[in-house]
């Protein structure tokens, strides 16, 4: 029995392609599908229903699930545990945070947190997609996960394992460019297709736009670029090519000086929450002491 076989089975239930699990675990894809073969031959049955499309978990896949997340993250847990108590590695605070609150949230947090509270020594900080960082959360790689949410685009991962904690809130708003009279470029007024500017799947902003029942509206939205990263749609948005729901929090500074400007009114915002997330597996002594002083800070906040 391997870590290994682990990891691929969490790679390949977070992606539901041989081929982009194989891309994501740096192999090649029939190296890749021989080590799933593998752990199936140790369980003993298939984990795993091949479609053409992809793949999807049987009833054993899904029952082995819970087991090999939680295993895969104590696993992580114990080696940095071990690093710690030796003396080879300082005790520090691990954190995944999506792109966006990397760049506009994460720093303004900390020091709010150290204003109120004690240094919080060591941080590392792994900038990411949602998909990548819920990976991280899944192998134990990271203690916390910051990123936006909304209850109709749920995170990838079986929330029972998780405790999480509203830290901030947000704003998807529709942006583009302004014409020469300072108007919208592009409006979102129904009457002819609207160049969209959207995320690709790896991205937890693109999971909740689509959750979002905009063609209801009689919006006809054309995509004309998809990708990653709200700062790469932001500056597309600034080039004229269309619009795009971009958070508040990393847009405001270009609304403001009227670099961009609104696409539609307030009734086509996206309100967001931005939540901090853990393992409800018992961590190391400067996560869980942190995870308190968060406790500590709502319960101040509501009284």
């Amino acid at each position: 029995m391997e870590l290994l076989w682990f990891e691929d089975f969490l790679a390949l239930v977070q992606t539901e392609n041989f081929s982009r699990a194989a891309e994501q675990r740096n192999v090649t894809q029939p190296a890749f599908s021989r080590r799933i073969r593998v752990l199936e031959d140790w369980v003993g049955v298939p984990l795993f229903a091949r479609h053409s499309h992809g793949v999807t978990l049987t009833a054993a896949g899904t029952a082995l699930r819970a087991g090999v997340e939680e295993t895969v993250r104590r696993i992580h847990q114990l080696r940095t545990e071990a690093r710690e108590a030796s003396g080879k590695e300082a005790a520090s605070l691990y954190f995944a945070a999506t792109h966006a609150l990397s760049f506009t949230f994460f720093s303004r947090w900390m020091r709010e947190l150290e204003r109120d509270t004690a240094p919080l020594g060591t941080i590392r900080l792994v900038s990411d997609t949602m998909q990548a960082c819920e990976e991280l959360m899944l192998r134990g790689q990271a203690q916390f996960l910051i990123c936006h949410h909304h209850n109709a685009a749920p995170e990838h991962f079986e929330l029972a394992q998780f405790r999480s904690a509203q830290v901030g809130e947000d704003i998807l708003s529709p942006v583009t460019a302004p014409d020469s009279d300072g108007a919208p470029l592009w409006r979102l007024d129904g009457a002819k297709d609207t160049p969209f500017l959207g995320y690709s799947g790896e991205s937890g902003l693109g999971r909740i736009l689509a959750a979002q029942n905009f063609a209801a509206r009689g919006v006809r939205l054309q995509t004309v670029l998809s990708a990653q990263l709200a700062t790469a749609l932001m500056t597309m948005a600034l080039d004229g090519r269309g619009v795009a729901w971009v958070p508040r929090s990393l847009v405001e500074p270009e609304i403001a000086a009227g670099r961009l400007v609104r696409a539609g009114d307030e009734s086509w915002d996206v309100p967001l929450e931005i939540r901090l997330f853990r393992s409800r597996a018992r961590q190391s002594a400067a996560a869980e002491a942190f995870w308190s002083g968060i406790a500590q800070r709502r319960e101040d906040a509501a009284g």
